[in-house]
């Protein structure tokens, strides 16, 4: 059994046979925020994983902002007007890969979608 508890001040992580006395304490304290796993599977940061490293090697610039504006229900001309006018079809030439993000674009896209800038330049 696994109790994992994050809060912005707190982390708690418990493994093993948790007495209930401790649970019934976590529960009271923290509520919604505790999760109970049960069963021995190991967890793993998804960052970590190969799957994600996989993932990332082909995952353009441009296929972020498409995710981020997808993810936020942004049209590509709406996303365009967010970005001082860009017209839509310069919007999808850059998701397509066609065109570059500018260092520009990639610092409005960041405080748009609040992820670092670094996720829309090819570095």
């Amino acid at each position: 059994m696994q109790a994992v508890v994050k809060t912005p001040r707190t982390n708690i992580h418990i493994q093993g046979e948790i007495p209930s006395r401790i649970l019934e304490m976590l529960r009271s304290e923290y509520g919604g925020e505790l999760k109970i796993y049960e069963g021995d599977e190991e967890y793993v940061e998804v960052t970590e994983s190969d799957w994600y490293k996989e993932i990332a090697e082909i995952t353009t610039p441009g296929d972020t902002m498409r995710i981020y504006r997808k993810n936020n229900q942004l049209t590509q001309d709406q996303l365009g007007k967010k970005l001082d006018n860009i017209p839509r079809q310069i919007i999808s030439n850059m998701e397509c890969g066609k065109r570059s993000i500018s260092l520009t674009t990639a610092k409005k896209l960041s405080v748009i979608f609040n992820i670092p800038a670094s996720r829309f330049l090819d570095l």
